[in-house]
């Protein structure tokens, strides 16, 4: 009833938050490690959807068309979860796309659908089809009436989607619009004036920044009324209908992974003397000995001694540099642009500009810029040409802005691991679907040696045993660093191979896409290629499949398991392994000591190096949910202030 009260309120339709006391934080607090994981009979779906689809193959196209107009009002009245009518829905969209796409939805995708549109996360494996199955939701969604947002992690993906599922909508009278970078605004608004939206996480939530400072902060039902009244209706300049129904495609990468930074909606300040600053800034920093300063978990941390240093050494200097903590807090950031952020890792320099490299995903993100005054130091740093400082319009957590939708529903292959946070911070259950077919991965034992040199040599060795079996193989790095540096024991070993970095960021759907073909061999980073399909060529299967090699574990397993999941799809076979090293980026960041002693060692006996591992997992999954956690916080305190003063995000 919330949901319906919210959508009928409202000429910008979004969720209240609610009003939490002291008590009420706390246990909320406490159900973030403790949330319980929640499952409903959903099965039932399926009979319901047969018994609905008696005699629809012998229907004309225009006759399907009536029927789902037909359905359409009995859904606006009744809402989405009657079951009755949304198997009559379920039953309606495949039998469109089994005529339009070639593709009949498995029952395990009606389970799926019926999942989301119960509120819930459905965990799919990858390449059961979740593209597909978002359509029983999104179209029923879209047939009751509600602005449906189907959010996926890039543009691409937005694009690709919105292109495949279109002819499915249409059989059933419903428009498609995807919104895409650098469209403008009148091509955005008539995108989400469609019943059905395809769009990267990024865009929806800046584009719902956009809206708020239009309106002024939150929508005022009265307050709209009389501009309107007084022809100054804002409604005309807003993007979006509101929040009513999202459909988040990988939501754990969106929801937990990219939810530790803040969105921030800048416009370009004056820049004044702030080149001169951060220069004088650097200069400090590359001062301190690295006794006067410690990087931690937490960030860079200046010692006694080093705050002594500055005081010192900023004596010549004017402005900002007599205050001490001001002095501290641009220091500070221009030891983390020096190093902490590494160059082929965090970011790239491209054609003289600094471009961020996200690194959940290793795509690049050239419309991103890091804040108060970071980006500026790493481009003084590198020595490119300093953009202005940008002055902080809006701003808002993915946590703050999907908790926003009426309906919130969302599907991926890994989210059991972080299902307690989903149901704490979101209200979202986690709903495991079997897979259509049994699954045939075979996961090798994981090797791992004291030094990456040993490391790459190993994989080298590895590869050429594979090759040598026709079979495809496809590595995973962390960095553009990392897969370049592998990249070149490949040309000493005179193995032919396909490089997919941020880099080569515009064919990674092709290079992915090629991946399963006999022999073939790809480095990619991160979980570049994400939601493409990996389809093993001739004779491959019978070789035994696709073998996935992990170079680097990530800071969450739950990340590890995206990357393996990229072989032995709808019960193809395939295999997977770890091939790792102490001295790399996780043990040396989280557990330093592991990497100290353990170092100089050659293979690590499996038992310790599994130990090691995991503690160091264990250690920044801990710190990645404390950041998102008071990220969260620090929102709710924000948005309390800003509500208090009377003004929006």
């Amino acid at each position: 009833m919330a949901a319906v009260s919210a959508l009928a309120g409202s000429r910008y339709p979004e969720r209240d938050e609610p009003r939490l006391g002291t008590l009420d934080r706390l246990v909320a607090s406490a159900r973030f490690f403790t949330g319980r994981l929640g499952r409903r009979p959903l099965e039932r779906i399926v009979a319901a959807t047969d018994a609905a689809a008696a005699r629809l193959e012998v229907l004309s196209d225009p006759e399907l068309l009536a029927r789902a107009s037909e359905l359409r009002s009995r859904l606006r009245r009744a809402g989405v979860l009657d079951i009755g009518l949304t198997a009559a829905s379920f039953s309606l969209v495949r039998e469109a796309a089994a005529r339009s796409v070639g593709q009949r939805h498995f029952d395990v995708q009606l389970v799926g659908g019926w999942a989301m549109l119960n509120g819930m996360l459905a965990e799919m494996e990858t390449g059961e089809g979740k593209t597909l199955t978002a359509t029983l939701a999104a179209a029923t969604a879209a047939l009751a009436g509600r602005a449906v947002h189907v959010v996926t992690v890039n543009d691409y993906l937005a694009e690709r989607d919105a292109e495949f599922t279109r002819p499915i909508y249409e059989a059933l009278g419903l428009t498609v619009g995807c919104v895409k970078q650098g469209m403008d605004p009148d091509a955005r608004r008539a995108a989400y004036r469609c019943d059905i939206a395809y769009c990267s996480n990024k865009e929806v939530a800046f584009d719902y920044l956009r809206d708020r400072m239009v309106l002024g902060g939150k929508p005022r039902p009265i307050a709209s009324r009389i501009e309107a009244l007084a022809g100054e209706d804002p409604g005309r300049r807003l993007l979006l209908r509101g929040l009513q129904f999202a459909i988040v495609d990988e939501a754990d990468s969106v929801l937990v992974d990219e939810a530790r930074t803040p969105l921030i909606l800048s416009a370009q300040a004056r820049q004044g003397q702030e080149e001169v600053m951060h220069r004088d800034a650097l200069t400090l920093a590359r001062e301190l000995a690295p006794e006067d300063f410690r990087i931690g978990e937490q960030g860079v941390d200046i010692a006694d001694s080093g705050l002594a240093k500055l005081e010192t050494l900023s004596e010549p200097l004017s402005g900002v540099w007599r205050g001490p903590r001001r002095r501290e807090q641009l220091v500070r950031q221009a030891l983390t642009a020096l190093h902490v952020f590494e160059r082929d890792k965090h970011y790239l320099v491209r054609e003289g500009k600094v471009v961020i490299i996200d690194e959940n995903t290793g795509r690049l993100m050239p419309d991103r810029s890091w804040e108060q005054g970071l980006h500026q130091l790493i481009e003084l740093k590198e020595g490119c040409e300093m953009t202005g400082r940008r002055d902080t319009l809006a701003r808002i957590s993915y946590q703050r802005f999907f908790r926003r939708y009426v309906h919130l529903a969302g599907m991926t292959g890994t989210a059991r691991e972080v299902a307690r946070e989903l149901w704490a911070v979101y209200r979202l259950r986690v709903a495991t679907i079997p897979t259509h077919k049994p699954g045939r991965r075979r996961r090798a034992a994981d090797r791992v040696y004291g030094s990456s040199e040993r490391k790459w040599r190993a994989v080298v060795g590895r590869v050429r045993e594979l090759r040598e079996a026709g079979r495809p193989v496809l590595i995973g790095t962390r960095s553009v660093k990392a897969s370049e540096r592998l990249a070149a024991h490949l040309d000493e070993a005179g193995l032919a191979y396909r490089l997919l970095n941020a880099r080569q960021d515009r064919d990674e759907a092709e290079i992915i896409a090629g991946a399963g073909e006999a022999g073939c061999l790809t480095v990619a980073t991160n979980m570049a290629g994400r939601g493409t399909d990996i389809k093993l060529g001739a004779g491959v299967a019978e070789a035994g499949g696709l073998h996935v090699i992990a170079t680097e574990l990530n800071d969450s397993a739950r990340i590890d398991r995206q990357l393996f999941g990229r072989c032995a799809r709808q019960g193809d076979p395939g295999s997977c392994e770890a091939i790792l090293a102490l001295d790399e980026d996780l043990v040396a960041s989280f557990f330093p000591a592991a990497a100290a002693a353990l170092g100089r060692f050659g293979r690590i006996p499996r038992s310790i190096g599994r130990l090691a591992f995991g503690i160091a997992q264990w250690r920044a999954e801990r710190a990645h949910s404390r950041a998102r956690r008071d990220l969260l916080d620090m929102d709710d305190y924000l948005g309390d202030m800003l509500a208090f003063a009377g003004r929006g995000e």
